[in-house]
């Protein structure tokens, strides 16, 4: 937390100092590393994928910046992503101790609070900055210095009004700052310039610390920092209601695919949450690891033995190859809408080596189809379907589906 500063507003600074970050040490040369991110994300965390980023934290003394970045810390860590946070009273008790609050040492402060975020987000970890840093100026070149490493920083506004946060004033800052006892308090006489174009705007005052927690989670899942499944929420794939009518009359134009009874209940498995964190019918990857390992492996580790698969005939397959979308028929009844479809090998004779035991042509269990239809996983925003039976119970109609399929043939 930043409090002390010599003047109300940032004064204009010599040219040493607008020239942020100039090198100044002579003689130095960059070493490279000889393991690359992708290697360090395989071994850091217990879940597999480079995640390394920083998550910068700005608002006025008291909006919530520490209980918010404490509370996703402990979040993330215990959903096995590898995290640190960086407080602005504890860089200033080492790292920085040597700061005052001038605008030339808040300068210095964020630019040293940037660097090392970098390394953190380098290393594959979260990187958790909270401090005021008051100035766009500085938070931009915060923005810059990890972009130009070619790694995600996201700047979250921590939007408290300045009534709010003086009526929390948990340390007895504001108070003093109004009795004139400490000078150049950000908010009080000290300027506050608020971001502009944040990837994220935390209302402190109306959204409790969970509620601030899950939009958090819900940023770094879009940008996929945090796996879908690093929540443990059964994903439910059913659509609003009011949405019903359009999906209707979309799938009344589509090709149709017939499936039968063992297939819809398959979907019915998948639309309410029973395979989480399955978006829909397993894509070729997923199918693999299944059969080889008995679980998935992206994102972390998850026990699924059985594959969650649609077989098709060659003829659908062949009618369908290059369609965007399709409906399914079920009994007459046009029940879902798959989007990118992506077909792919069988493999019939090692499913049934695996999962039963035999390659004998003459088992029932190896009598299986020739083709089957998987849907990849889901964009942000991805278009999902459910219609209603006659007696109102609801079926689900479709999956989250890739916008980047492919079509592959036996």
């Amino acid at each position: 937390m930043e409090t002390y500063g010599n003047s109300h507003k940032k004064q204009k600074i010599g040219n040493a100092a607008a020239n942020w970050g100039m090198q100044r040490a002579t003689n130095v040369t960059y070493q490279a590393h000889h393991v690359s991110r992708n290697k360090r994300g395989q071994v850091v965390g217990t879940r597999g994928g480079f995640r390394g980023c920083t998550v910068w934290l700005s608002g006025l003394s008291g909006a919530g910046k520490t209980t918010v970045s404490m509370a996703l810390e402990e979040y993330l860590v215990c959903h096995g992503i590898p995290c640190y946070t960086l407080d602005g009273d504890n860089i200033r008790q080492g790292l920085n101790k040597n700061l005052g609050f001038s605008p030339e040492d808040r300068e210095e402060n964020i630019r040293r609070i940037a660097e090392v975020a970098r390394l953190f987000a380098d290393a594959g970890l979260v990187c958790i900055a909270s401090f005021i840093s008051p100035y766009s100026r500085d938070r931009l070149n915060a923005r810059k210095i990890h972009e130009a490493a070619g790694l995600p920083f996201f700047e979250v506004f921590v939007d408290a009004p300045l009534d709010v946060c003086e009526q929390r004033d948990v340390k007895g800052l504001y108070k003093r700052a109004r009795a004139g006892e400490i000078r150049g308090f950000t908010g009080i006489d000290s300027e506050y310039e608020k971001p502009e174009a944040p990837e994220l705007v935390l209302k402190t005052d109306s959204c409790s610390v969970n509620e601030c927690i899950q939009q958090l989670i819900d940023l770094l899942q879009e940008r996929d920092i945090v796996p879908v499944d690093a929540s443990y929420e059964v994903k439910e794939l059913y659509v609003q209601e009011n949405k019903l009518d359009l999906a209707k009359a979309d799938a009344e134009t589509l090709p149709a695919v017939q499936i039968g009874k063992v297939d819809m209940q398959w979907v019915q498995v998948l639309a309410e949450g029973w395979a989480t964190p399955l978006n829909g019918f397993m894509r070729e990857r997923e199918y693999l690891q299944c059969l080889h390992f008995d679980c998935l492996l992206d994102g972390g580790v998850i026990n699924l033995s059985v594959p969650v698969v649609l077989p098709v005939s060659t003829a659908d397959k062949e009618r369908l190859d290059g369609v965007t979308a399709m409906a399914l028929v079920y009994e007459g009844r046009r029940v879902a809408i798959l989007r990118n479809p992506e077909f792919y090998e069988h493999r019939k004779e090692e499913r049934c080596a695996r999962q039963w035991g035999t390659t004998c042509k003459d088992h029932p269990t190896s009598r299986c189809y020739i083709w089957m239809l998987s849907l990849t996983q889901p964009p942000p925003n991805a278009f999902e379907i459910v219609l209603l039976s006659s007696t109102d119970r609801r079926i689900p109609a479709s999956f989250h589906l890739s916008a980047h399929p492919t079509l592959l043939q036996i």
